[in-house]
């Protein structure tokens, strides 16, 4: 029963990159020259689409107010929607030839848009967008045969999020990050589980995003995507899920049912949000909102690497992207929102770090004095791994936005025991192979 479960839940996953593939099929590539296009003197109406909660479209609203005041010819009607809902209607949009004029744009799904000429290449456009202030490393994760389809907005970097008061409750110090191992976390973690008496443990899990994967695979010589293809190897995969089920098996992360319980229950219900884990597998631009939700002083670790050296496993991972509708009949008004939004200090001052940390380097330093105490926190941990951070990853291909919903399945039936790690690892493979061959 269990088996013919999972084939209908892989096929799900497959059937919807190829309903995404064909309904982009019929775009064609934007052009243009490399010269900035000239700006309309004439009322132009341009729409803006994002996912996020009330606080982003706040934001989001007041900087269209402030860009309309300074371009008082250009409209720019607001289109958002919460993330479960956004790539359905962006796809349907896309395949009507009716996209909105700006995306904010995800990494999983920037190759799948730009690869079918969805996106605009912004280096079309001149210097209509500057991006002289970001980092050559931000700049290559939206960048697609030397095509740049999305400007990064935020960064950020996977990390260990600890709960310093609950390592004290538990007479441990805060492990010094830069020389951590995983050893030096599994046995740490084991201590604050067995003070913990089954109600706060070491570790909290991991297995349900593909950044800690992508994190493991760097540190093992591997990746898990080269030049459009799957090609991290099995013994890779089965090793992360082996970490995983051995922390849970000896009682350092909680037990399966905990952790699949809390899985549906988002940030505010998980391990670190509710003070009953002292490390979690965490994004580190993630610490603001976790702290606010725990009332406790969390702090971002560095993630523990096999040696305790740093080994260039570290990168930075765009929060989202400004992209740009290569069907937009107002490119040069929409490369002037873009820049808008990416570039100046006013478009700065509203929207602060609520989309990330801000991957222009300029902007960032100007809105360090303005944000909160762990929103500083954020910044300086970012600051603090620039000379360790290896190069950007592979770019998801096309149909690799299947990832997460695979990892979730094979991460469940490894904690219950349905299948090995080795299983998982050969199925969650061959599973994202299909997903991008059929996109």
């Amino acid at each position: 029963m269990r088996g013919k479960t999972r084939a209908r839940s892989v096929a799900a996953v497959i059937a919807t990159g190829m309903a995404t593939a064909l309904v982009l099929s019929g775009c064609s590539a934007g052009g243009g020259g490399d010269e900035a296009p000239e700006l309309s003197d004439k009322p132009v109406t341009l729409r803006f689409t994002w996912w996020g909660n009330d606080a982003r479209t706040a934001a989001s609203e007041e900087v269209i107010a402030a860009f309309e005041k300074e371009y008082p010819n250009i409209t720019i009607e607001p289109q958002f929607t919460d993330w479960a809902g956004y790539w359905d209607k962006l796809a349907t949009e896309t395949a009507a030839n009716d996209a909105p004029d700006i995306i904010q744009m995800d990494e999983k799904y920037i190759a799948t848009y730009g690869d079918r000429g969805a996106l605009l290449d912004i280096k079309s456009l001149g210097d209509a967008v500057d991006t002289s202030d970001f980092p050559e490393t931000a700049l290559a994760t939206g960048t697609l045969d030397d095509a740049l389809y999305g400007i990064p907005v935020g960064l950020t970097s996977y990390s260990i999020m600890a709960n310093p008061t609950l390592l004290e409750k538990a007479g441990i110090e805060v492990p010094d990050d830069k020389t951590w191992t995983w050893d030096d976390l599994a046995e740490i973690g084991a201590q604050v589980s067995a003070a913990g008496g089954g109600a706060e443990w070491g570790v909290a899990p991991w297995g349900f995003e593909d950044g800690g994967l992508n994190n493991w695979a760097r540190q093992h010589g591997d990746a898990l995507y080269t030049d459009g293809e799957v090609t991290i190897k099995p013994e890779t995969v089965s090793s992360w899920y082996q970490q995983l089920l051995d922390m849970v098996d000896d009682g350092t992360t909680p037990p399966a049912s905990n952790i699949i319980e809390k899985q549906s229950g988002g940030l505010a219900e998980s391990f670190t949000a509710t003070n009953t884990a002292a490390f979690g597998p965490w994004w580190n631009s993630q610490l603001t909102a976790l702290s606010d939700a725990s009332g406790s002083p969390l702090q971002s670790l560095r993630v523990p690497t096999t040696d305790g050296e740093a080994d260039g496993s570290a990168y930075y991972k765009p929060s989202m992207y400004w992209s740009i509708s290569s069907r937009s009949e107002h490119p040069a008004e929409a490369a002037a929102f873009v820049n808008f939004l990416a570039n100046t200090e006013e478009a700065a001052d509203i929207l602060l770090t609520e989309r990330g940390v801000p991957a222009n380097e300029k902007i960032r330093a100007y809105i360090e004095p303005k944000l909160s105490e762990t929103d500083k926190e954020v910044v300086a941990f970012l600051d603090g791994l620039s000379e360790d951070v290896g190069d950007a990853p592979a770019v998801t291909p096309p149909g690799g936005s299947a990832i997460e919903a695979l990892l979730k399945q094979y991460t469940e039936q490894v904690l219950f025991k349905q299948l090995t790690p080795d299983q998982a690892a050969e199925g969650f493979i061959k599973d994202l192979k299909d997903a991008i061959a059929n996109a």
